[in-house]
């Protein structure tokens, strides 16, 4: 089965669809900040988590409950914006940014692994750009040396978004 969190009108053929807005024809109306969400424990295979958890409270508990509704080895896909992108700081709702390595105290053996004891490991992930010759090179540097890419490379050459693929490890 696949989940579709925050799917707003972009539904998934063969998900589940949820939103918290009555208005665009969700499978399941749920506030995501309510937890725990109307699932059973380890449903889900395929979870989809795209442009919504920038808008959540509490990321960490987001996440932790994506965890307990997937089924090991089940596949999160999520994309939200870079802290570096301009399209984060104009939508009022948002609430977090995120960084290549915002997920990093989700793998086991970080140095921050104490946070949760929900665990996924990286399949990948990708720094998007604006589509521009310019950002085409942009894009490959950005993606082949990230950390250097945030820490010196950002504010001059502003990403749009991140796309991470993880694999709920249980």
């Amino acid at each position: 089965m696949r989940l579709n969190i925050g799917c707003g009108r972009v539904h998934r053929q063969g998900a589940v669809n949820l939103d918290i807005s009555p208005d665009v024809g969700a499978d399941v109306v749920h506030d995501l900040n309510c937890l725990p969400w109307p699932f059973e424990d380890a449903q889900f295979d395929q979870i989809y988590a795209y442009d919504v958890l920038e808008h959540v409270n509490d990321v960490p508990r987001v996440l932790e409950e994506i965890h307990r509704v997937s089924r090991p080895g089940a596949t999160l896909h999520v994309t939200v914006p870079h802290f570096s992108s301009a399209n984060a700081f104009t939508d009022l709702t948002h609430r977090h940014y995120f960084s290549w390595r915002s997920f990093d105290p989700y793998f086991a053996g970080d140095v921050l692994d104490f946070y949760s004891r929900a665990r996924f490991r990286r399949q990948s992930t990708r720094i998007s750009f604006y589509p521009s010759i310019v950002n085409r090179l942009v894009f490959r540097l950005a993606n082949r040396f990230p950390e250097r890419y945030e820490r010196r490379w950002a504010w001059m050459f502003p990403a749009w978004f991140l796309y991470y693929e993880l694999e709920v490890v249980k």
